[in-house]
C-alpha cells in the first residue's frame, strides 16, 4: 500500500450527500479482485451518457459535460471534497479501489459511512472528518478559485488552506501509523515474518503428519 505523509494538492467539489458505493463504482465492475484498472469507472454512470460494461475501453465513450469530474478545471484533482454520509450503502471494498485509481489520496466530508471509512485506511486513501460549517466554506473557496488546493499533513493532522487557515483534523492513532508508513492487513502481518517462519519449522517438527503430502 502507498503511504501517505503530505499531500498538496487541487481539491474537486462533489456537492452531494450520501453517495453510495454503487455510484462510486457500480456493481458490474465487482467481478475483479485487482485492485488497480477502476478508475476509468469511478462514478460511471454520472460520468458517461452511455453504460458502462467490465473490460470495455472507457477512452471513446462520451462523456457527461454536466458532472463536475469531467471539468477541465478539476482534471488532476487529488483531493475529493464532497457532503455527509459518503461511502453508504454495501461494503464493497472496489469503492476505494476505484477512487484511489481516478487520483484521490484524500477525501474530505462532514461524516462518512463506517465500513467504507474503514476501507480508505485500508487502501491507502485518507478520510477527513470537518465540521459542515468548514465544508460549506471549502466548497464556497474551491468554486469561487480556479486552481484550488490544500495542504494536507497527516503527522501533524492539519489541512491548510491558500490563506493559511489551518484546519485541524482527528486520526485515530492505529490507523495514522498504518496509513504513514503505507501499512494494510498484509504489510502488517508481514512485519513478523520471522516469527511466521520459526512457529511453522516449529510446528513442522512436533506434528510432521500435518505436512505430508
Amino acid at each position: 500500500m502507498k503511504a501517505f505523509t503530505t499531500l498538496e494538492g487541487l481539491v474537486a467539489p462533489l456537492d452531494r450527500a450520501n453517495i453510495d458505493t454503487d455510484a462510486i463504482i457500480p456493481k458490474q465492475f465487482l467481478k475483479s479482485i485487482k485492485r488497480s484498472g477502476f478508475g476509468p469507472n469511478a462514478f460511471d454512470e454520472w460520468r458517461y451518457l452511455d453504460r458502462g460494461e467490465p473490460d470495455r475501453d472507457c477512452s471513446g465513450r462520451p462523456l457527461n459535460p454536466e458532472f463536475v469530474l469531467n471539468r477541465p478545471r478539476y482534471r488532476g484533482a487529488s483531493i475529493l471534497l464532497t457532503r455527509e454520509n459518503f461511502g453508504c450503502g454495501s461494503s464493497r471494498e472496489h469503492a476505494p479501489w476505484a477512487l484511489e485509481d481516478f487520483g484521490f489520496r484524500a477525501i474530505i466530508a462532514p461524516s462518512f459511512a463506517d465500513i467504507f471509512f474503514n476501507n480508505c485506511f485500508k487502501n491507502g486513501i485518507l478520510p477527513i472528518v470537518l465540521a459542515a460549517s468548514v465544508v460549506d466554506q471549502l466548497f464556497r473557496e474551491t468554486i469561487e478559485h480556479e486552481g484550488y488546493r490544500l495542504q494536507v499533513d497527516l503527522a501533524s493532522q492539519t489541512v491548510t488552506t491558500p490563506a493559511g487557515a489551518v484546519l485541524p483534523f482527528t486520526v485515530d492513532r492505529e490507523r495514522k501509523h498504518r496509513l504513514l508508513n503505507g501499512l494494510d492487513d498484509i504489510g502488517l502481518t508481514l512485519q513478523h515474518t520471522d516469527k511466521i517462519r520459526a512457529y511453522e519449522a516449529r510446528r513442522k517438527s512436533e506434528v510432521p503428519w500435518l505436512f505430508q503430502a
